[in-house]
């Protein structure tokens, strides 16, 4: 391994502050986004896979991101970081990863200066399907070169067919004719998950990394583990503050 296969966690010095300049950003590095890559599969490997999530206090304008590295044969959690920064950047759909990646670099960095540096890194969110292919999934992987998945709760402005209701039954996600990522069924029954690429994984392993790590839940255990991190992470700031 070369030092440029290092990732990176330093935010760029020209961190947009405007929705013109990170559209455009978006544009300019959409194309650097990989859609293979050779992640070791589901459960195998001796590294880590982690989970990244993020919780808000609008009234404060903070915001609180967690990192949780998982063991991908047991899923047990061997590594927790969390840091909590100022909301930079206004609310607008689509450009999400402008309000979550300084505090998601952040709390990664940690998690890999503790020794968990991971293998594979899921998001709350999304990576191609994004509408202009570059999601929170495929920015945080272009940003440090990590492997990363996208997995969201809901479908974003795409179009489904609902998936068989069996664990692991999947459609397609669809603008137009293209396949953005995947509606993917994790428990049976339950309503699906949306998985898409972020970088360095295509979408057959997403979904089968997605579905190991969704193994009692409809969410997989990484997003649940950082989700509940984030926000105590937060609360524990509106204690020390109120």
């Amino acid at each position: 391994m070369t030092s440029a296969d290092f990732p990176r966690y330093d935010l760029p010095p020209d961190w947009p502050t405007t929705e013109a300049e990170a559209t455009a950003v978006q544009e300019r590095l959409r194309a650097a986004v990989v859609t293979a890559g050779e992640v070791a599969p589901p459960g195998e490997g001796a590294g880590t896979v982690a989970g990244v999530d993020v919780a808000y206090d609008d009234e404060r304008g903070v915001v609180a991101a967690a990192a949780v590295a998982l063991d991908p044969r047991t899923l047990a959690v061997v590594g927790e970081a969390t840091a909590v920064g100022p909301v930079t950047f206004p609310y607008v759909p689509g450009l999400l990863a402008f309000r979550e990646i300084p505090a998601v670099l952040d709390a990664l960095g940690a998690l890999d200066r503790a020794g968990h540096r991971p293998d594979l890194v899921v998001c709350d969110g999304y990576g191609l399907a994004h509408p202009r292919r570059f999601g929170l999934a495929s920015h945080l992987g272009v940003l440090t070169g990590l492997p990363v998945i996208g997995v969201a709760k809901n479908p974003f402005t795409f179009r489904h067919a609902d998936p068989g209701p069996h664990r692991g039954d999947w459609s397609p996600l669809l603008d137009g004719e293209e396949e953005v990522g995947r509606a993917l069924r994790t428990r049976d029954g339950v309503k699906p998950v949306f998985v898409s690429v972020g970088h360095r994984v295509d979408l057959d392993s997403a979904c089968a990394h997605t579905l190991h790590l969704a193994r009692d839940y409809r969410q997989p255990e990484t997003t649940r583990r950082a989700d509940a991190l984030c926000r105590r992470a937060l609360a524990e700031v509106r204690a020390a503050r109120s």
